[in-house]
């Protein structure tokens, strides 16, 4: 069984993702690292020629397995990544790497942002995750400040909502276009949920899903 989950930034995709994984016994793999990571060793080359180039070859010799998360979870790393993932050769290279992962045996859960579009449309689940900005915005302050509990520096929540709302229409403009829920999808808006919320109704979406192939439907 393969679960799709897609989102923007801080739509609660990972957490979600990351737990029906440990529910389902399934793999897990946050695609966004993987971005993030391209655009994290590209950093050096923002805003001068031969960026793109730079980040084509990051993609190409990334290796997945040395990617140390917490050193990659900033806004400025989030902003770097929407920017590589706008890049045709960045998202060629890491296709093959997702694809792999998704089609081991048993199955897999992955998200981002175009996992039921473009990655995995086969995909057996499918879920586009939706939330305010506000609400996404409140979500990464807190994820942020819990990064560096302490120093005691808040997080600019104006500059947050500012990156955010950059990010969602870097996306949305991508030429890849796969950032838009699939047809088949279940949309789930978290606005007004906690994270056990959140679960239970992602848990439900998916064993409806695992309830209607046992049944025969599609």
């Amino acid at each position: 069984m393969i679960i799709a989950m897609d989102g923007p930034a801080a739509s609660g995709k990972g957490t979600l993702a990351k737990r029906l994984a440990a529910h389902y016994g399934l793999p897990f793999l946050d695609t966004g690292l993987l971005y993030r990571a391209v655009g994290a060793r590209v950093a050096p080359f923002e805003g001068r020629p031969g960026f793109e180039a730079e980040a084509i070859k990051a993609a190409r010799t990334l290796d997945a397995g040395k990617i140390d998360p917490e050193s990659i979870r900033g806004v400025g790393a989030g902003r770097l990544a929407s920017m590589v993932g706008a890049i045709s050769g960045v998202r060629a290279a890491l296709f093959d790497t997702q694809r792999q992962f998704a089609l081991q045996p048993g199955g897999a859960v992955l998200d981002g942002r175009d996992i039921g579009t473009v990655v995995c449309p086969e995909a057996e689940v499918k879920i586009f995750l939706t939330a305010t900005l506000e609400a996404r915005v409140a979500r990464r302050a807190a994820q942020l400040d819990a990064l560096n509990p302490a120093t005691g520096v808040r997080i600019d929540t104006v500059a947050l909502r500012a990156e955010i709302a950059a990010r969602d229409a870097r996306d949305r403009a991508a030429p890849h276009g796969g950032f838009r829920p699939a047809r088949d999808a279940h949309l789930l808006d978290t606005s007004e949920m906690d994270i056990e919320a959140a679960f239970r109704a992602a848990l439900a979406i998916v064993e409806r899903a695992i309830a209607d192939t046992a049944g025969g439907r599609t």
